[in-house]
């Protein structure tokens, strides 16, 4: 063996003596001892030095000295205990000694004249004495002496208070309170038996302190205060207050429980002797001859202090007996009557004045009994605190007194301190401002500012208690104050002072962080034990500060003393855990790493590591909490620090790995290790993958490398999981709830980090998926104050697996127990029973809103895992067996219960539920439209009413989610169709949001104004930017309003609410104001869509297109419109034409809405807005026309849009050309111009169908500016680059090209139709002869060729010709069905919208032949053009349109499309007045009779 294990086997072996010889001990206690056995136990202790004369002496070393006390102080006490005093005692009380078992024993006599040559024979010879005096008084008078003697110079008292000390402090109480109550009847049958004085007073009385210190002897001795002890305590108060000590020592060990409180108090408070000592008698007495008795001849003060101070006066008259007198001096007992306690107060206040002269010494010492008097009282009752005021007020200068001085009586200041922790516990802050004030604290010499000077401790003074630390308590090693220190700072932070106090304490706090905790383990010390008392004391501190952060508390049991330094170094440890853990977890965010964190992870040399340290406590069994809490730590370390546990654990990781096993596997083992186990377990699952490898311990099936099957491995953690999951245990008491919830948060953690392997072996293992469902078929009690919360986690926890399982597993490869489970929690009606719990918790929470729940985070956790499956119900319902409608509707009403209970609270956490209810209604009010109940609205309405009313700020989210939920269900209902009661107030209170919104939103971008933060750049889609407080978003509460207002004002088409409405809330000017801001700003891009969108839809009746009108829309967008474009463009008319997907948010799609708005309101309102237009058209002319001319190089979806809504204007501004002409002549004719331009371009791109083609590939290919394309542009791309075959592309493709050519035939219908206006009228033209067509300028020129692309050649009757072909082409193309699938219209489109492209061509078709003829009669009938070229011009004419004719009517046969101007064009689309059109609805007769009659007249 080793030395050191030599060593600890002899440690052993005296641990076996010590507990043997205890036994022995608690044995005897209540058996007799023969004496017989009484011999041979003497003996052998005699021969063994009671302990000292070990076999193995040599081995013994200075730490287990202890331990070799302690075996002779057993046995001496075995001996006392068999000598049998108690029965003695009683036995000479009754006077029948001969009944005492050792009436007669020569040889002990024998035995015992050889003791005395160590300390431990002490109690037994003075117990030997005992027995002998009483059993045989005259025989044996000289051995009596010479024993008695020996056992006095042994220090026999002094031996039995340091005896009963050791054995209080480590071991068994049970063994210390037998010891004190054998030696309480030696001493009291001691001092009964012998005179006192031939006693050792002093060391009596500490025996006697030391016996009365357990409670049960304290009561014993108050019910008997006049026999045994109670006559040293007669004789204390028979010299007090001369010796002031002794009285209160006993006294103070008396005091054990608040009654025997109340005894001491009035014991002292009721005194009737006071006894002096006096050197020579004094004059102003009269006395008797015998000199046996004094008189007081006048009064005296009994202190020689100042009038006006506390004192005692004795009066005159007063007698006093002399109890020794002489020339030596007299000690006088007056027959006096005072209370104790003013005379302490005066002890204390001379001390005070004589503390800087040479009597302090004297004076401390008879003040300290006075302060550990008050110290035990106030600790046990603090009832007395009040009448003892005058004591504890002056406490704090007597330590400012006294700590000044050049030699400072520590133990005195010690027990001050003492007194004053005890007065912190209960008002912390008057003892802080009294202490504050003494110096005694350390402290700043400047005001504490910032967090830097506080750690640097910089400007902060020690104070005396600082000085007195270096200077007096390390060079002597003793530290009696620094204790009273640590522990009074201690109770005054864990008393929340103020701030400003909390201030205050900062410089002692940083003395125990930067001077105590990194060196008091080196500095010198005198006695075992300080040393880990000081460690603990300093990391309490550290942990009630931390507390005040929120830190998690640890309780270490209380410093009663009776602790060993062993106890005390785990409690420390488990301290220093504590603090560790709690540092790292409030650690504020950051990406540096702490001092604390870097010494914690850095792997130290010689195998120090102290990952492995911490590991290795696991093996630890003295305290369950050591390892706990060690295993916390590791925890917190895997989650926070940037390294593998598994590398740090090294060689170890197996053996470390199978003990963490072994204990979780136990049955008997602590249940809070196992789940702290687990907890770790859960954690390492995703920061440590090696570590969490190791623990799964998975082999490959056949132990094949390249094998994916996977087995459990012996020492896998999931055996011990799944037994602990198994719904058989439940219940048992290895398995409690929250054991269960830890093996259930582990198995969570391997699925939310998608644990394949880990996954398919326990997918596979029989009845997992049984057992791991079981919860959700328990019935849990209503949710009250008593529910546990770990039932809540547990079935959170299942919900969230079986959720993650359904998600991530195709529905086809589920598990059948798994589908089973699920069938059968359909079938047992569980959704209903989980829906309703649900419902009721959420209602509890509500009601407990004030109180708050204890378990809020579980049932936050339940909410959301709850949410989660309903939500993958809406896309799993076959799977999860959620189809019954009725059972949905249940579940939605619930849900919709939960949300208006939870809108109603205030506080953060309910609103923070209330927010994912509201989230959940809106998926499920989308997702289960057939399912939901007919009228939603009622309560969505007194929900929007809560949300409003609650606080702002917090209600955001909510308020945004439920008014998406009321524009679906109007979008539902306006489906269904029926009336809406609640119309009127939601209209009220979304206006009333809208007006506040706008406003708050006019105050935020001007304030970004002023902060000079620019606006985003017109192509720049980062609405989500991080820029100050910004309140545009896509979903925010201000765009969603504005949404809700547009669908209620579309539901309310007469205007019978919102007329009323508009006009108590002024929503219109203030939402104008801030479109205003926004379009010149060129910031809130969404709210000025969302807007826009409110104001089209109220410009489509006359009352809302009036009331928008008169609002002052002209003003709010005409001007502030051209910031959206204006200063984009460099020059190119092209780069002013975004490419950009035309449907998402954008300005240039800003720009097209106010276009449709122009339009909406001109076509409602007509002459009434006719003025406005002009303006409008008039400041955005250039735009116009460049719009105009963009088609031809631009021809994106997003250009073509705008060129669409820009000729829709047109086209109903073109039906007051009068009016145009008035104001506007150049624009007019520029605009005519361009269009037929359009006209042309429009035609031919439509006629060549392979220009567009190459057109659109080369604009979306290499030309393409980067940013998001739309979903037309992105088709052709994509596919080629993912190299799908060539069909597919080619589809794409052809889709896309068809878009195009869609919107070209918007476009050129509404050209044409537009042009109709500005040419002469058909009927008049051609019946009125008088016409003057100089009103009506020429429009096409004169020439018969085919559309150029070219922008010189002019449009001509060419142009028109080539257009109808174009459209008659384009309809036969439509109507035939025998070309390939792939390329065909047909295939690429729906039936409806093939039956709308034929009306658009039919309506194209009309328009066009119109304006021919119209524009064909105008030159006949114009007398400038030559007859020549009207000749030529008949000619041409009669021939195409015969031709023209024959084709339409071949198709007609076939069966033509309705015709046109019904269907296809947005309502904003003027059916133009011609005879064809009008008939158009009886058949097309009367649109080719026309055609013909021109033919006619040409032919003439």
């Amino acid at each position: 063996m080793t030395e050191r294990q030599v060593s600890l086997w002899f440690l052993q072996c005296l641990r076996e003596q010590s507990l043997l010889l205890e036994i022995i001990f608690l044995y005897y206690a209540y058996f007799e001892m023969s004496p017989s056995d009484l011999l041979s136990f003497t003996k052998m202790f005699k021969e063994e030095g009671f302990g000292l004369r070990q076999t193995n002496r040599h081995l013994v070393d200075r730490s287990m000295d202890a331990l070799v006390e302690r075996i002779g102080y057993l046995s001496s006490l075995i001996l006392v205990e068999g000598m049998d005093i108690d029965f003695l005692h009683k036995c000479a009380l009754e006077d029948c000694t001969e009944q005492h078992q050792f009436s007669s024993s020569p040889d002990m006599d024998q035995l015992l004249l050889t003791f005395g040559d160590i300390p431990h024979h002490g109690p037994v010879l003075l117990a030997w004495v005992l027995l002998r005096h009483t059993l045989r008084p005259d025989e044996s008078s000289p051995v009596i002496r010479r024993i008695g003697n020996t056992a006095l110079q042994l220090g026999v008292f002094k031996y039995i208070s340091t005896m009963l000390k050791g054995l209080g402090v480590s071991g068994n109480n049970c063994t210390a309170s037998t010891a004190k109550m054998c030696i309480y009847g030696l001493l009291s049958f001691v001092v009964t038996s012998f005179e006192e004085e031939s006693l050792q007073g002093s060391h009596l009385i500490d025996a006697a302190c030391e016996v009365l210190s357990a409670p049960s002897l304290a009561e014993v001795f108050w019910e008997m205060p006049n026999m045994g002890l109670g006559m040293i305590l007669d004789s204390a108060v028979g010299m007090f207050p001369h010796k002031i000590g002794p009285l209160l020592q006993l006294l103070t060990a008396l005091l054990s429980n608040k009654l025997t409180v109340k005894k001491v108090y009035n014991f002292l408070d009721k005194m009737s002797f006071y006894t002096q000592v006096y050197k020579h008698k004094p004059n102003d007495i009269i006395s008797k001859d015998d000199e046996t008795l004094w008189r007081r001849q006048t009064p005296k003060l009994l202190y020689p202090l100042s009038t006006g101070q506390t004192n005692l006066w004795m009066p005159q008259g007063v007698l006093g007996q002399v109890v020794i007198g002489g020339e030596q001096g007299y000690v006088v007992r007056w027959d006096y009557s005072y209370s104790s306690w003013t005379l302490f107060t005066c002890e204390v206040e001379m001390l005070l004045h004589v503390v800087s002269t040479a009597d302090v010494l004297a004076h401390c010492a008879r003040v300290k009994p006075i302060l550990d008097l008050v110290h035990k009282i106030i600790s046990t009752d603090w009832t007395v605190s009040d009448c003892l005021l005058p004591l504890t007020s002056r406490i704090y200068m007597l330590l400012q007194r006294l700590t000044s001085v050049i030699n400072p009586p520590v133990d005195v200041i010690a027990s001050c301190v003492n007194c004053l922790s005890v007065l912190a516990a209960r008002m912390p802050g008057k003892v802080w401002s009294s202490l504050h004030h003494t110096g005694f604290l350390p402290f700043a010499s400047n005001p504490l500012t910032s967090m830097a000077q506080c750690v640097s401790a910089e400007g902060m003074k020690a104070g005396n208690y600082g000085n007195l630390l270096v200077q007096i308590e390390q060079p002597r090693g003793e530290y009696a104050v620094t204790i009273a220190f640590l522990r009074l700072i201690t109770t005054l932070v864990k008393g929340q002072l103020g701030s400003t106090q909390n201030k205050g304490l900062i410089p002692c706090v940083l003395l125990v962080l930067k001077e105590m905790l990194p060196t008091y383990h080196k500095w010198r010390y005198n006695t075992y034990g300080v040393r880990e008392r000081i460690g603990k004391g300093t990391c309490l501190d550290i942990t009630v500060v931390l507390s005040d952060f929120g830190a998690d508390p640890c309780h270490p049991q209380s410093d009663c003393g009776s602790e060993g330094p062993g106890q005390i170094l785990i409690q420390t440890v488990k301290l220093a855990f504590s603090v560790t853990n709690n540092v790292i977890r409030l650690k504020p965010p950051s990406d540096v790493v702490s001092p604390l964190e870097q010494a914690l992870t850095q792997h130290g040399g010689h195998g120090n590591n102290l990952i492995v340290v911490l590991a290795k406590y696991i093996y630890h069994k003295h305290d369950p909490a050591l390892p706990r809490l060690a295993i916390q730590l590791l925890k917190r370390l895997a989650t926070v620090a940037p390294m593998s546990v598994y590398a740090c654990l090294g060689n170890d990781a197996a053996a470390i790995r199978d003990a963490f096993l072994t204990r979780l596997q136990s049955k008997t083992e602590d249940m809070r290790i196992k789940v702290m186990i687990l907890e770790f377990l859960t954690v390492a699952v995703e920061t440590q993958p090696g570590l969490i490898e190791l623990f799964l311990n998975l082999e490959t099936k056949d132990g094949s490398e390249g094998s994916k099957e996977f087995l459990l491995g012996e020492w896998s953690c999931l055996h011990v999981v799944l037994d602990l999951i198994d719904s058989k245990q439940q219940g048992k008491y290895w398995c409690p709830p929250l054991l269960h919830r830890a093996a259930l948060a582990f198995l969570l953690a391997l699925w939310q980090d998608r644990r394949d392997s880990a996954i398919s072996v326990l997918r596979k293992k029989e009845r997992f998926w049984e057992n791991l469902t079981t919860p959700l078929f328990g019935t849990l009690t209503p949710p009250s104050d008593t529910t546990e919360p770990c039932v809540l986690e547990t079935c959170a926890f299942v919900m969230k697996i079986i959720g993650l399982e359904i998600y991530y597993v195709v529905s086809g490869s589920l598990e059948q127990s798994l589908k089973d489970g699920l069938q059968k929690f359909s079938n047992a009606r569980r959704y209903e029973y989980w829906s309703q719990y649900v419902k009721s918790l959420v209602c509890h929470v509500a009601e407990m809103e004030e109180e708050g729940i204890c378990y809020f985070p579980e049932t936050q956790m339940l909410i959301s895992a709850w949410r989660m499956l309903l939500i993958l119900s809406t896309s799993h319902s076959d799977v999860m067996q959620l189809t019954d409608d009725s059972t949905k509707l249940k579940l939605f009403m619930d849900v919709l219960d939960e949300t208006k209970a939870l809108t109603t609270p205030m506080s953060v956490p309910c609103l923070r539920i209330g927010s994912m209810m509201a989230t959940l209604l809106l998926i499920l009010l989308k997702q289960w439209r057939r399912s939901t109940a007919p009228d939603i609205l009622s309560p969505l309405s007194l929900i929007l009413e809560s949300v409003l009313q609650a606080d702002q700020q917090m209600m955001e989210r909510t308020k945004a989610k439920i008014f998406s939920a009321l524009i679906s269900v109007l979008q539902i209902q306006g489906l269904n169709g029926g009336d809406i009661s609640q119309l009127p107030q939601l209209l009220l209170s979304v206006c009333e949001t809208v007006k506040d919104e706008a406003l708050a939103l006019i105050d935020n971008t001007r304030h970004m104004s002023q902060t000079g933060e620019t606006a985003e750049d017109e192509d720049s889609m980062e609405t989500e930017s991080p820029r100050g407080p910004r309140k545009d978003q896509r979903d925010g509460v201000c765009v969603l309003a504005l949404h809700l207002a547009k669908e209620l004002c579309r539901t309310d088409e007469d205007g019978e609410h919102w007329v009323s409405v508009m006009r108590k809330v002024p929503v219109l000017p203030s939402v104008l104001s801030a479109v205003e801001l926004s379009l010149r700003s060129k910031h809130n891009l969404y709210f000025t869509e969302a807007a826009l969108h409110l104001l089209l839809t109220l410009a489509r009746t006359p009352q809302g297109a009036a009331a928008v009108a008169g609002a002052g829309v002209i003003q709010t967008i005409c001007l502030p419109l051209l910031s959206v474009y204006e200063g984009s463009s460099n020059g190119a008319s092209q780069q002013s034409f975004s490419r950009k997907s035309q449907d998402s948010a954008c300005w240039p799609g800003v720009y097209r809405l106010c276009m449709s708005l122009m339009e909406s309101l001109l076509k409602t309102l007509r002459y009434n807005f006719i003025n406005e237009a002009l303006d409008f058209v008039g400041v955005h002319q250039e735009r116009i026309l460049q719009c105009l001319n963009a088609v031809r190089t631009v021809q994106s979806l997003a250009c073509l849009d705008e060129a669409d809504h820009t000729v829709g204007f047109l086209l109903q501004l073109s039906s007051f050309c009068k009016e145009w002409q008035f104001h506007l002549p150049k624009l007019l004719r520029d605009v005519q111009v361009n269009l037929c331009y359009l006209c042309q371009t429009c035609t031919y791109l439509l006629h060549s169908k392979k220009m567009l083609h190459h057109y659109l590939q080369a604009k979306n290919g290499e030309a393409l500016p980067p940013g998001p394309l739309s979903r037309t542009q992105r088709a052709p791309q994509t596919p080629s680059k993912e190299a799908v075959g060539g069909g597919e592309r080619e589809e794409a493709e052809q889709k896309a090209l068809l878009a195009v050519q869609c919107s070209l035939l918007k476009i050129l219908s509404k050209t044409l139709a537009t042009l109709q206006h500005f040419t002469p009228d058909c009927c008049q033209i051609l019946l009125d002869q008088s016409m003057d067509l100089a009103e009506y300028r020429t429009l096409f020129v004169l020439s018969f060729t085919t559309p150029a692309f070219d922008p010189d050649v002019a449009p001509s009757f060419g142009t028109l010709l080539a257009t109808i072909n174009v459209a008659l082409s384009m309809l036969s193309e439509v109507d035939k069905k025998k070309e390939p699938v792939s390329l065909s219209i047909t295939s690429l489109a729906s039936s409806e919208e093939i039956q709308a492209l034929k009306s658009l061509l039919m309506f194209t078709m009309e328009n066009c032949f119109y304006v021919l003829i119209s524009q064909a009669v105008r030159c006949l009938k114009d007398p400038s053009i030559l007859p020549r070229d009207k000749q030529r011009l008949k000619q041409e004419l009669s021939s195409e349109l015969s031709t023209l004719l024959s084709s339409l009517s071949r198709h007609f046969r076939r069966g033509s499309p309705s015709s046109p101007a019904s269907g296809i064009l947005p309502s904003t689309q003027s059916k133009p007045p011609t005879p064809g059109s009008k008939a158009s609805h009886e058949g097309q007769e009367p649109f080719i009779q026309l055609v013909q009659a021109f033919v006619r007249l040409v032919q003439r």
